[in-house]
């Protein structure tokens, strides 16, 4: 009997992505997220079209990023395409940083998810 886990549903993939670019190395990252936000992508209200990652303040952000605005949360809502710190090691920021800087390297977002834990993810 296998104790295999089933691959984690996704909310957003991006195919477009899959198909324009050639994959070299996938990385799981979470992403920090304000509540309203986790909110709307329980309902599977988020899209990764045209989303890519960059460097900022020694860190690694994904930018162009789409979360609906969550209905029910009043002026504590937040903006549906924000720049979103993505949470990684400093070992692993420091080599994707190396990658990045060089001629034809680009770091997209293919799917956003929650794993078994509940956290969310992006890959």
């Amino acid at each position: 009997m296998s104790t295999k886990t089933p691959p984690p549903k996704a909310i957003a993939i991006n195919r477009k992505a899959q198909a324009d670019y050639f994959i070299d190395e996938e990385i799981e990252a979470g992403m920090m997220l304000l509540g309203s936000e986790v909110k709307s992508m329980r309902l599977g209200k988020a899209s990764l079209q045209d989303a890519y990652a960059v460097e900022k303040e020694g860190g690694i952000w994904m930018v162009n990023s789409y979360i609906a605005e969550y209905e029910f949360a009043n002026r504590a809502n937040h903006e549906s395409r924000r720049a979103r710190p993505l949470l990684l090691h400093k070992k692993e920021i420091n080599k994707l940083l190396g990658k990045i800087k060089q001629k034809g390297y680009t770091l997209i977002p293919l799917r956003m998810y929650f794993n078994a834990r509940g956290v969310a993810k992006v890959m």
